[in-house]
């Protein structure tokens, strides 16, 4: 039996990172809402991949606030600067909802150096900011934007999920097996600090050997079904 499909806003959906995972929730069947600071731009980012899926894809824009409001599950994918003043202007809608932060501290010039921020991890901090009644998930940040917006080809990375709650991680991991990625519980929020520090190593291999993407890969766990 399939999993219901779900309403997901992506705030940040007009970036990259943010863009890639909306395209391939939509591809997968899930009505999608792409979350910006103005509804204008999210339309038009929303209008792009309409035209990349297909008519039927469901798929819209609106600004943060009316984003997070409609969705079951909203996702936060902002440069880090911009993480917490967008919980900040979202923090009621998303009361009793799981939020899947794919923030990275990346502080330029230097994103190839590990910078986390004071008390460790920056998701951590999110959680502490909106309470108990926000499940707060990392998961997505070492996967590269470049391999999420090319449909149909398999991506070469797992995925580490952590939060505090096993039946939110558990639900961000079927996601990410939705849209065809290997994903992993991997522990408690507080172990998102991996996983964000290792964003800048990649970041650092990427430009080391000139690749556009580079990944990792857990080996020793039980093999998933295709």
């Amino acid at each position: 039996m399939s999993e219901p499909k779900k309403t997901i806003a992506v705030l940040g959906g007009t970036g990259k990172e943010g863009g890639g995972l909306a395209l391939r929730w939509a591809d997968a069947g899930h009505r999608v809402i792409i979350g910006s600071r103005t509804a204008e731009r999210a339309e038009e980012a929303a209008s792009g991949m309409r035209a990349t899926l297909g008519p039927a894809a469901m798929l819209e824009g609106a600004a943060n606030p009316q984003a997070a409001r409609a969705a079951d599950i909203v996702v936060l994918s902002v440069p880090f600067a911009a993480q917490q003043p967008t919980v900040t202007e979202v923090a009621d809608a998303l009361q009793g909802k799981i939020l899947i932060d794919v923030t990275v501290p990346l502080v330029p010039p230097r994103v190839g150096h590990v910078q986390l921020p004071q008390g460790g991890s920056a998701v951590e901090g999110v959680q502490r900011l909106l309470g108990n009644g926000v499940r707060v998930v990392s998961a997505f940040q070492n996967i590269s934007a470049h391999h999420l917006t090319r449909l149909g080809e398999a991506v070469e990375c797992d995925v580490l999920v952590c939060a505090d709650d096993a039946a939110a991680a558990d639900e961000v991991v079927a996601l990410a097996e939705a849209i065809g990625l290997t994903a992993w519980n991997a522990g408690p929020l507080c172990n998102s600090v991996v996983a964000e520090a290792l964003t800048s190593v990649l970041i650092s291999l990427n430009r080391r050997y000139k690749v556009p993407g580079s990944g990792i890969r857990l080996t020793g766990l039980p093999q998933r079904a295709a």
